[in-house]
């Protein structure tokens, strides 16, 4: 049988190590609950149920999965829709989006047929995804080669709160501190102390899309030991300040 031009898939899965996937179809990758993080084109990205990923037909993307997530995604074909600008962008959920997206849940693989009333829908999908997709969202670190520089980053980011010293950071991943510095340098091209700026912003990113804790809580979890510095370094990742950016997740999963 025939597949149609766009289908939905709503599927679950458990948590698994870094996979690499290559999808026929462009693919509107939106996951209702759960964690998972997405790794293409030099950069990484999580993706909590805030945001949603629009990614072009063949393109090759490493995916591991935190804990047990539910996808609700929408799959076009090629030869029926343009393709994406960019070959992988992460962006922010909104309720509009959101909802054309679980309107589409009936229209399965298994329905040849679209009726007029569904193929407007997927082209609304696929005009919001790519018009999102151009504001994509800030919250990614650069790919990691070596071996060093994954512990590194590591042991940085689950010690956020504390106080760290580069040299003892280049000790525990078993290398000088000119010989780490380099490879900050060379594979993410920014200092240590700019990679923990950014770790500490998307650890507040992630968080904030959980309502379990307050935002003076994720401040603190973050590193920062003043709620205004919190919300200044916030506003100049993203734009916006954390309160109005857990705003705009709720409004997005409402």
């Amino acid at each position: 049988m025939r597949e149609p031009p766009a289908f939905s898939v709503i599927s679950g899965f458990d948590p698994e190590p870094l996979t690499t996937y290559t999808f026929p179809r462009h693919y509107l990758l939106y996951a209702t609950d759960g964690l998972m993080a997405l790794e293409a084109g030099g950069r990484c990205w999580t993706l909590p149920p805030a945001r949603a990923a629009w990614i072009a037909a063949n393109q090759p993307v490493n995916v591991r999965i935190a804990r047990r997530i539910t996808c609700s995604s929408l799959l076009f074909s090629p030869d029926d829709f343009a393709a994406p600008a960019h070959p992988l962008r992460v962006f922010d959920m909104t309720p509009l989006l959101r909802e054309v997206i679980l309107e589409l849940r009936p229209f399965s693989r298994d329905r040849a047929d679209l009726p007029p009333y569904a193929r407007q829908l997927f082209d609304t999908a696929a005009v919001l995804a790519e018009r999102l997709s151009a504001t994509p969202s800030r919250a990614w670190m650069p790919s990691v080669r070596s071996d060093v520089l994954r512990r590194a980053l590591a042991l940085t980011k689950d010690n956020l709160t504390e106080p760290q010293c580069f040299a003892d950071i280049a000790a525990a991943a078993g290398v000088t501190p000119r010989t780490l510095a380099r490879r900050f340098a060379d594979e993410l091209g920014m200092t240590w102390r700019q990679a923990q700026r950014r770790l500490r912003m998307v650890h507040a990113v992630e968080h904030l899309s959980d309502d379990a804790a307050t935002i003076t809580e994720i401040a603190f979890s973050t590193g920062y030991n003043s709620l205004s510095a919190f919300n200044a370094a916030f506003r100049e990742f993203t734009g916006q300040t954390p309160s109005d950016y857990r705003a705009s997740v709720r409004a997005a999963a409402a």
